[in-house]
């Protein structure tokens, strides 16, 4: 993996995803952005807090919101009618996320249903009048291939201007953690692959990105102690540190970014905090 050389600025995008999922992650957000060291967070159109999440976003123009993707482990924005392929009579898309990727690639028939979904999403969020931060998906299904191709198709149609190009370092994952190798060295190799794929089409359509995404690896254990050692580890350069708070199931990812000890680390080391706009 290329990051920039030392000596360069060094600044930290540090992201909450699920934002609108639950009330939960909503407070969890709006106090991690206001007393801790959040700066953006993804929203989740169809999420069951979407409605809280929005107003919480607007009377918060200092957080930078993005667009949460979601297709698997969640609801849809269109009905069962428009996109049966995709989603059971309920509206909600498969909770086996290898299974329907693996349908969503081997299944031609399905690429104009999620196509129509992603419009779908975007056009909600672009209805908010949110300025739109960021691109992501729920558990990085962005950078599926089909799903990241119909993303490049409709770049400038959907206004995408900035998006998450997961790859974490397995280097620093090594230095900073333990334990779990078979998830790690798997979700490591992966995204490499898929970001190596997305790269180029993301630098030839200008839609810019960080050099790293941190926190990958932890699945759901980006506590307080990993990130004091993680964050001496990071290069100089863009980054994000991304993250799950909530005050209930991820309570420990909450705490992490409200820290004192945290957030005098981020500044003794020289990280300019900052949302995805600001790149």
């Amino acid at each position: 993996m290329a990051f920039p050389e030392r000596g360069t600025r060094r600044r930290l995008v540090v992201n909450a995803d699920d934002f609108g999922r639950s009330d939960s992650i909503n407070e969890a957000v709006l106090r991690s952005h206001r007393d801790g060291i959040l700066t953006t967070a993804s929203l989740m159109v169809a999420g069951d807090a979407f409605e809280p999440a929005l107003a919480i976003a607007r009377a918060t123009p200092s957080l930078g919101v993005g667009l949460h993707l979601t297709l698997v482990c969640g609801r849809a924005v269109l009905g069962p009618d428009r996109i049966p392929g995709l989603v059971d009579g309920a509206g909600e898309f498969s909770s086996n996320a290898p299974l329907a990727g693996f349908r969503y690639w081997a299944r031609r028939d399905l690429r104009e249903q999620l196509r129509m979904e992603l419009a779908a999403q975007f056009e909600r969020f672009h209805a908010t009048g949110l300025v739109l931060d960021h691109v992501n998906g729920h558990l990085h299904l962005h950078l599926h291939p089909v799903v990241f191709d119909l993303l490049a198709e409709h770049a400038r149609e959907w206004r995408i201007e900035r998006m998450r190009l997961t790859r974490d370092s397995l280097a620093i994952s090594r230095r900073t953690a333990s334990g779990r190798w078979g998830y790690r060295l798997s979700h490591a190799v992966v995204f490499a692959g898929l970001s190596r794929r997305a790269a180029p089409v993301l630098k030839r359509l200008g839609i810019r990105h960080t050099a790293g995404v941190y926190g990958l690896l932890q699945d759901g254990w980006v506590d307080e102690d990993y990130l004091m050692r993680l964050l001496p580890c990071l290069p100089d350069g863009d980054l994000e540190l991304y993250s799950h708070p909530s005050m209930d199931r991820f309570r420990n990812e909450y705490e992490a970014l409200v820290s004192p000890r945290v957030a005098e680390r981020v500044r003794r080391l020289g990280f300019e905090r900052v949302r995805y706009q600001d790149l």
